[in-house]
């Protein structure tokens, strides 16, 4: 499936103009930042289009995007299995958000519940054998519809992460260990011209 096929679910019917550019220039009248205001915008509406895509590749499982999260996260531990509260540190979620996420996929058999074998306290998500049966090819999906993001190159998907990586540092979304592993945004910046 491509990026084309899928397009048509985030917008049915094109507008004639660019609805943001638009804004833009009526914000510009009043206020300033009118870029950060065009790029912000544009970032919630890639939001939309993005998600809608990919929960498009996703509908022959019957999953959304932040339930397919849920299962990669599983698929990628040593044993399939998680406390629900470090889910939720890793998925960046709401423990209610991770609770219902855990409760859809635990009625559809992706996944179930187990008691942590030495806290009482703690509820572990465990991936079923039908969970793990899924992953590959609903990954292929996603990854055939390129993650919602069809018209980016590889070189430029990879420059829009590190501008956004900049954002999510300056919100102390993570913490940034320095060095090459670690990513650190310190060259992020001249990645729009500004050293």
């Amino acid at each position: 499936m491509g990026g084309g096929a899928v397009a048509c679910t985030a917008m049915r019917r094109p507008l004639p103009f660019d609805p943001i550019e638009e804004a833009g220039r009526q914000w510009e009248r009043r206020w300033e930042e009118v870029e950060v205001m065009r790029a912000a915008t544009s970032i919630m509406r890639v939001q939309q289009i993005v998600l809608a895509r990919v929960d498009e590749a996703l509908r022959p499982w019957d999953l959304t995007f932040a339930r397919y999260e849920v299962l990669v996260l599983l698929h990628f531990t040593k044993e399939g299995r998680l406390p629900l509260g470090k889910m939720g540190d890793r998925l960046m979620l709401h423990q209610a958000s991770v609770t219902n996420l855990v409760d859809r996929l635990e009625r559809q058999g992706y996944v179930r519940r187990e008691a942590h074998p030495t806290d009482r306290r703690t509820t572990l998500a465990v991936l079923t054998a039908d969970g793990r049966s899924i992953i590959e090819a609903a990954t292929r999906a996603v990854v055939d519809a390129r993650v919602g993001l069809a018209e980016l190159s590889a070189a430029d998907a990879d420059r829009l992460h590190r501008i956004l990586r900049t954002v999510r540092a300056g919100a102390a979304d993570f913490a940034d260990p320095p060095g090459p592993a670690g990513g650190s945004t310190g060259s992020v910046g001249r990645v729009g011209g500004r050293g």
